[in-house]
């Protein structure tokens, strides 16, 4: 309950600091609207189908994004680190491909499967694999030699160590992967709906409200539901690890 309190007090500052910036008159208000003008427009939107299927868009998109990233990064990421050969000869390939941004990418996707939600599905997908990949690469490494050992010795055969000793003892780094790759999704996910402008979300949202008539107490609002969000599915991601994995700590 402190902490709650605690972060319930740093919004309302935050809040209270922006409000007072902007009836300062230190940045325009067509710009930067108010609190007090933003939040009225976020219940009205909140209240508006078309804008709930627009948040309905993007869940559902960072969703299967997830479910996608991660069925391909934890077995990838056991296999590269049980078969010394095959991590030795990825690692170029893999060092090659991390560092690229997502968003990087957006042009070659639209010209070869076009705008539509497989694109922002896609950039999702590659964003998010590398934090699941590599905590379950090092996570492995972590594993005490006695209990692959052990399994080997009752007739355990490599398939039977990764999944009854490997997965059981990386799932706790697995789960922090997918905290990070659970941001990094809904943040590509987003910018992905901006930049394309053809496949719903908060993101064309944003900007179908930032064209034309510029109206920033909708583009704020869009934001502001986005960070939410983000909020929301880090803090359920965290309790599900305090729940299942409390023992790690």
């Amino acid at each position: 309950m402190r902490a709650a309190l605690r972060g319930l007090i740093g919004v309302v500052v935050l809040l209270l600091v922006w409000e007072a910036v902007v009836r300062a008159g230190a940045v325009p208000a067509d710009y930067l609207p108010p609190p007090s003008v933003v939040f009225p427009q976020l219940v009205a939107m909140l209240v508006d189908p078309a804008f709930l299927l627009a948040v309905v868009a993007t869940v559902l998109s960072w969703a299967i994004a997830l479910a996608l990233a991660i069925g391909i990064a934890v077995p990838a990421g056991l296999m590269l680190a049980s078969v010394a050969w095959l991590r030795v000869a990825s690692r170029t390939v893999v060092e090659f491909l991390r560092p690229i941004p997502a968003v990087a990418l957006v042009p070659l996707l639209v010209v070869s499967i076009g705008g539509g939600p497989t694109t922002k599905i896609a950039l999702a997908v590659f964003a998010g694999l590398w934090p699941i990949l590599f905590n379950t690469i090092y996570a492995f490494d972590e594993i005490e030699p006695l209990q692959v050992d052990t399994a080997r010795v009752f007739g355990a055969g490599r398939v039977r160590v990764l999944t009854r000793v490997a997965l059981p003892s990386v799932s706790p780094f697995v789960l922090t992967g997918v905290r990070l790759s659970a941001a990094i999704g809904l943040a590509v996910v987003v910018s992905a709906e901006m930049l394309t402008g053809a496949s719903g979300g908060i993101g064309q949202f944003i900007l179908a409200a930032a064209s034309g008539a510029t109206r920033m107490d909708r583009v704020l609002a869009g934001v502001v539901v986005a960070g939410v969000l983000g909020y929301a599915i880090n803090a359920a991601l965290e309790r599900v690890h305090r729940r299942y994995f409390g023992w790690q700590s």
